[in-house]
C-alpha cells in the first residue's frame, strides 16, 4: 500500500479552501493534507515574517496558496533550506526547489513533486465516444480546485465538433483562480489559461480516438475511425 504523500498547505483568509477541498475531493486517498491559515490583517511590507509562519515545516510537499508576496518570499527560502519542494501558482518567487505554473493546472511533471505531480497540475484526459458525442470523460490528472473533473461531467453529451471549445468554457466556470489577474507573458488571465489548456486536453483525448481536430475550433465537419474509443 503506498504511503500517504504529507503536504502542507499555506493559506490567507481561505484563499486555498477550494483547492484543499478538492484536493481532498479528488485525491484518492493518497495524501495526509495539513492546512497553516493565517487569518489577522497584514501590513503591506513585511520586514520580518518570523511571527507568522512556523519555525518548523514537516512535509513532502508545500502548497502556497498565501496572498502576501513577502510570506511567500520567506516560506520558499525556509523550504529551500530543508530541500523541501513548494508549488506557488501564479508567484514570481525566484527561489530553487519552487514551481511557479501560471496557474495550478499549469503545472507539469518536473519529477520532483511525487505523488501530487502523478495527480494533479496540466489536465489529462481520455474520453469514451458513440454515435459522434462524448459518452464519458475520464480524468487522470486535473487542476487541484477540481474544475477539470466538474467540467467533464458537464461535457458528456456534448458533439465531437464542439466539445473542446466547450470543454474550455465549462472548466473556467468551476476554475477558482482570480479572472482580474493577467499575465503578460502568456497574454491571458488565469481563468482564461485555464481554459485554453483544458481545450488542448480535451482535443489530444478526441485525436487519441481518431477526430481531426484541426476542425474543432469552428465547428466544422470531423472526421474518425472508430466510433467508441478510451
Amino acid at each position: 500500500m503506498t504511503k500517504p504523500q504529507k503536504i502542507l498547505v499555506f493559506q490567507q483568509k481561505g484563499s486555498g479552501e477550494p483547492k484543499i477541498a478538492g484536493l481532498r475531493k479528488y485525491g484518492e486517498g493518497l495524501y495526509h493534507i495539513e492546512v497553516f491559515s493565517i487569518d489577522e490583517p497584514l501590513p503591506a511590507v513585511l520586514d520580518d515574517t518570523w511571527e507568522y509562519l512556523p519555525d518548523r515545516i514537516e512535509a513532502d510537499l508545500v502548497l502556497d496558496y498565501l496572498k502576501h508576496p513577502d510570506l511567500s518570499e520567506d516560506l520558499a527560502k525556509k523550504c529551500a533550506a530543508l530541500h523541501i519542494p513548494v508549488v506557488a501558482s501564479g508567484k514570481k518567487v525566484k527561489v530553487p526547489g519552487v514551481y511557479i505554473p501560471p496557474t495550478c493546472c499549469g503545472l507539469p511533471k518536473p519529477g520532483r513533486l511525487g505523488l501530487y505531480e502523478e495527480r494533479f497540475g496540466a489536465p489529462e484526459i481520455d474520453v469514451v465516444l458513440e454515435n459522434g458525442r462524448i459518452l464519458r470523460v475520464s480524468v487522470r490528472r486535473g487542476a487541484p480546485c477540481g474544475a477539470t473533473w466538474e467540467a467533464a461531467k458537464k461535457i458528456e453529451g456534448w458533439r465531437v465538433e464542439k466539445a473542446a471549445v466547450r470543454y474550455g468554457l465549462e472548466v473556467q466556470y468551476f476554475c477558482a483562480a482570480d479572472p482580474s489577474g493577467w499575465d503578460p507573458l502568456y497574454g491571458k488571465s488565469p481563468v482564461h489559461f485555464a481554459g485554453h489548456i483544458h481545450k488542448k486536453a480535451m482535443a489530444k483525448a478526441l485525436e487519441r480516438c481518431g477526430v481531426a481536430v484541426e476542425a474543432l475550433d469552428d465547428g466544422e465537419a470531423f472526421e474518425s475511425t472508430h466510433d467508441l474509443c478510451v
